[in-house]
């Protein structure tokens, strides 16, 4: 197999500021040396606004009314993404499962890919003093680290088969994607100097570095990248897998890998699709197909692709919004919808049968709730008009886009609250650079932050369940509290 090009040396156009690969322990060294007469350094944490310290007091204050279960990981090193992996365990009050992340670090150790077990506490089963009363500084018990990968540079990407989630794909700075038989990889000790493990395959096509922009089909074993080149490039590697999907089961406990072997050559394209002016951000399958897709770029378009007609757009989308490009994902029950998230603080839904060059008329509605720019964008797996979307403002919103236009009892909604928007994870500190809902365990979300700026390094791993009581029908939660407030005046009759 061909050695992965090496990573260039000037910084991503998107991504963290210089200095945000700073570990929580050094930054802790330096405070305590500041503190015992050395020279003192502001951090990040100074800087912030009183009033922002005040908001996320008064969210951890609310954490037993909003939420079912959190559980808060401390990471000494920044993490770009989490992905959730195959389900391990059912219990009777949780479920075992693996969930996938990295370390970005500043090359005292190696860049590493991460594999934990997550224990998913199931709804209705946390105590409320369990779920308040959390250490930001602390590791989490539900987390345990599983397997260290040592990776070819940093991972801004992660990305899981969903035929068999132990195949995963990587991106980092160099124009291949690397894909991973996690189960066949060896534990590796991320120690300076330690050699770095070798990709069951690598995948080459882009003649620039692609950095972000990362899809996994979910009807065929399809690989989507975009990168600087402006290029989208299609990947097939069912020639490569030798378990079929309904293998995937067992792969978890198996010893051996899943990927043949037999030729270590690169894999080539598929196509390689032109039409941006830009780098492309993101890249997105259509549910159904393997050869339908779109993508978003710098370039601040939206473009659709057919590989069946050929490798030139089918509808590009002109100034889709006002800035770049971040994000896009298309709903898996709805194959119409597409959502789209930029640099101009908006997330966008487009109706893909009235697409047009600039996407006015296509346009369904245009999501306000940022303050920043919007970095990731997904449909919830469980209801079809729920999604989110995480930004460098540290929030994590969730949406119904079913409730836009509905008239809002009063008292049930902030006047200032905007259209759409039923709940905002605000426990993160710095910008949310990734996020995944849980398709194992509906409402459940895994996100991650980059604490560069606010703690002076690290990042914090959240996983989190909002209260049933916020997305199930209302009558029935009605019905719930009713029976509960006629239980309470029971007892206390009777007392």
């Amino acid at each position: 197999m061909e050695t992965v090009s090496p990573p260039p040396s000037q910084p991503k156009k998107r991504g963290r500021p210089k200095g945000s690969t700073k570990a929580k322990a050094d930054t802790d060294r330096e405070a305590s040396a500041a503190a015992s007469g050395g020279v003192p350094r502001m951090r990040g944490a100074d800087k912030r606004s009183s009033s922002s310290d005040e908001k996320y007091s008064q969210w951890k204050s609310l954490v037993p009314v909003l939420y079912d279960w959190l559980a808060n990981h401390n990471l000494v090193w920044p993490s770009l993404s989490c992905r959730w992996g195959p389900l391990l365990e059912q219990g009777a009050f949780k479920n075992r499962q693996r969930l996938y992340l990295s370390e970005q670090t500043d090359h005292t150790v190696p860049n590493t890919l991460i594999i934990a077990n997550c224990d998913v506490v199931k709804p209705r089963v946390a105590a409320e003093n369990h779920i308040a009363n959390f250490n930001e500084e602390a590791r989490s018990p539900f987390v345990k680290k599983y397997k260290t990968i040592i990776h070819p540079g940093e991972v801004n990407r992660i990305r899981e088969l969903p035929q068999n989630k132990n195949i995963v794909a990587t991106h980092t700075d160099c124009p291949e994607v690397l894909i991973w038989d996690i189960e066949a990889q060896p534990n590796r000790h991320a120690v300076l100097g330690a050699a770095e493990s070798r990709p069951d395959l690598v995948l080459m096509g882009h003649k620039d570095n692609a950095e972000f922009a990362l899809a996994m089909c979910p009807t065929e074993p399809f690989v989507l990248s975009g990168g600087k080149d402006k290029s989208v490039v299609l990947w097939s590697i069912h020639d490569h897998i030798s378990a079929s999907a309904a293998d995937a089961s067992k792969a978890t406990g198996s010893t051996g890998s899943i990927v043949k072997t037999a030729d270590n050559s690169p894999v080539g394209p598929r196509g390689i699709f032109q039409g941006h002016d830009d780098t492309v951000e993101d890249v997105q399958f259509c549910p159904s197909s393997s050869q339908e897709f779109c993508s978003v770029g710098d370039d601040s378009c939206l473009i659709l692709w057919d590989a069946r007609v050929g490798n030139n757009p089918i509808l590009r989308v002109e100034k889709a919004h006002n800035a770049d490009l971040h994000c896009v994902d298309w709903n898996p029950h709805d194959q119409n919808l597409i959502l789209t998230g930029s640099a101009d603080h908006s997330v966008r839904l487009f109706d893909r049968r009235k697409l047009t060059t600039d996407g006015v008329e296509s346009l369904v509605h245009k999501f306000e709730g940022h303050t920043a720019a919007v970095l990731c964008v997904q449909w919830s797996p469980d209801k079809s008009t729920v999604f989110g979307s995480s930004a460098e403002d540290g929030l994590l919103n969730i949406w119904d886009y079913e409730k836009v236009g509905k008239k809002i009892e009063s008292g049930t909604r902030s006047p200032s609250s905007p259209p759409g928007l039923f709940f905002q994870h605000a426990g993160h500190r710095d910008k949310v650079v990734d996020f995944h809902w849980n398709a194992s365990d509906p409402w459940t979300v895994v996100s991650v932050s980059d604490d560069g700026e606010s703690s002076g390094g690290g990042g914090t791993l959240q996983i989190w369940r909002m209260t049933d009581l916020l997305y199930r029908p209302e009558d029935e939660v009605l019905a719930e509290l009713q029976h509960f407030k006629d239980h309470v005046i029971e007892c206390t009759s009777k007392a």
